[in-house]
């Protein structure tokens, strides 16, 4: 923004140079399925007149963004992914997230992949196939907001927003080494309502912890359409994210207890948790002390699924034909499913969620890989000769905290011997975003050094 305001750069300049590398990259990348460059420049054009004028709309006017096509958004149809939903249709409606952005004066580029329905944490789709991965495009970006995350990593973008319903903005931002924040559930409102509900959450998506400091101060405010948002932020992230956090009681969870974690991605975390307590922030090693709750999410994760698609194959004939056959197989479990099951399985996340708020009692933070694994060969739900039959069973580090609802973070701290990136995970108590945040960017401050 010192660069608009100084006028050694313009918005037009920078929305430019994006939309070129959009064009040279996104064809091997498939971060994309919708770019608008007319509208970006004209919305461009109108920033710089401001910025001329020396009255800049908002924090981040005349900054490019990109939006997960799961975002409602006036004048661009919303897909996701899908080939049930009609794009012929008025698209009239701001979600809260293209709102805020839209009100603060950013630019829009275009929209994000997703795959079908956001329902996996890989992003292909039958609609706009396969996304893939900026540190190697034989793999996958990760999912479900995996062109989100391809998109700010290829430089296509300093920011977007996703959605993470069980790590869908952690999981492709470890993946592909960029800054992937899910706040406390309701910090970000969202419209219409998620049938995934208890479970969804947005999120940005940014190269920084200060880009999405900024990004939350944008994003943060409550809407009147989601019942579930909160009251109005008490500080400014911005103002919050580079605080001092020394005197934290930090702890560190190398598996959770139960989880598989590859021998590279664990040296990688251990050496930067090594760092972490030498640079003056002890960190004990500690579990949370609940048990995989996979069963549970898999639950809520189906019956949301299903009450989506029955809604929608009610209104488009020939849906099941069409869905991804792996969301059709969530389907038909989702459709088995008994009210009281679903009830357990809210019962088992509230009391991981109990469970967490005694741990954070005596650790305000918890350390954990962002994903077990570095990203796998594209196209495929689980990797390749794993063994593995869905998705979850190898996100066993970001679906818990949907559960709870705290926020987590996934940042950038190394990369394996192949190049592949690996993120560390940072937890918080429910509204602890600030501090989250906070502890991000000491991280990131000691890996610059």
């Amino acid at each position: 923004m010192a660069a608009y305001g100084s006028r050694s750069l313009s918005p037009v300049e920078a929305t430019t140079a994006i939309l070129d590398r959009i064009g040279t990259a996104d064809g091997d990348l498939g971060a994309y399925c919708l770019v608008d460059g007319d509208r970006a420049l004209d919305q461009a054009r109108a920033s710089e007149a401001r910025w001329l004028s020396d009255h800049p709309q908002g924090l981040l006017d005349g900054v490019p963004v990109s939006i997960k096509d799961i975002f409602l958004t006036d004048g661009w149809p919303t897909l996701r992914g899908s080939r049930s939903i009609d794009p012929d249709q008025p698209w009239t409606v701001d979600s809260p997230v293209a709102a805020r952005l839209r009100a603060d004066g950013m630019v829009f580029l275009g929209k994000t992949t997703t795959p079908e329905l956001a329902w996996k944490a890989v992003t292909d789709s039958p609609l706009t196939g396969i996304t893939r991965n900026p540190a190697d495009p034989r793999l996958t970006a990760g999912g479900s907001s995996g062109g989100s995350a391809a998109a700010v990593a290829a430089g296509m973008g300093p920011c977007s927003v996703g959605t993470d319903g069980g790590g869908s903005v952690r999981i492709p931002a470890s993946f592909c080494g960029i800054v992937g924040f899910k706040p406390t559930h309701g910090r970000i409102p969202l419209y219409p309502a998620s049938p995934f509900g208890p479970l969804a959450h947005a999120g940005p998506m940014t190269r920084t912890v200060e880009d999405a400091a900024l990004m939350m101060d944008i994003l943060a405010l409550p809407d009147p359409r989601d019942p579930t948002s909160l009251a109005p932020p008490q500080r400014t992230y911005r103002g919050e994210f580079n605080r001092e956090v020394a005197g934290l009681h930090v702890a560190y969870s190398r598996d959770l207890g139960y989880a598989n974690v590859d021998r590279e991605v664990a040296a990688v975390v251990d050496a930067v948790v090594r760092r972490i307590d030498e640079a003056g922030l002890p960190v004990t090693e500690a579990d949370p002390g609940f048990t995989d709750p996979i069963e549970a999410f898999e639950v809520l994760w189906a019956s949301g699924a299903a009450t989506l698609l029955d809604t929608m194959a009610a209104t488009s004939p020939g849906t099941r034909e069409k869905v991804d056959p792996g969301l059709g197989r969530v389907w038909d479990r989702g459709e088995r499913i008994s009210a009281v099951e679903y009830l357990r399985a809210r019962d088992v996340a509230a009391q991981a969620g109990i469970t967490m708020g005694s741990f954070h009692e005596e650790h305000n933070v918890l350390l954990t890989p962002a994903v077990g694994i570095p990203a796998f060969e594209a196209g495929h739900e689980v990797p390749p000769g794993s063994g593995l039959e869905r998705w979850p069973q190898w996100a066993t580090f970001s679906f818990p905290f949907n559960l709870t609802q705290q926020p987590a973070i996934s940042i950038p701290v190394g990369v394996t011997a192949a190049g592949l990136p690996v993120g560390l995970q940072i937890v918080g108590p429910r509204h602890s975003d600030d501090l989250v945040l906070a502890v991000a960017r000491f991280v990131e401050w000691l890996l610059e050094q």
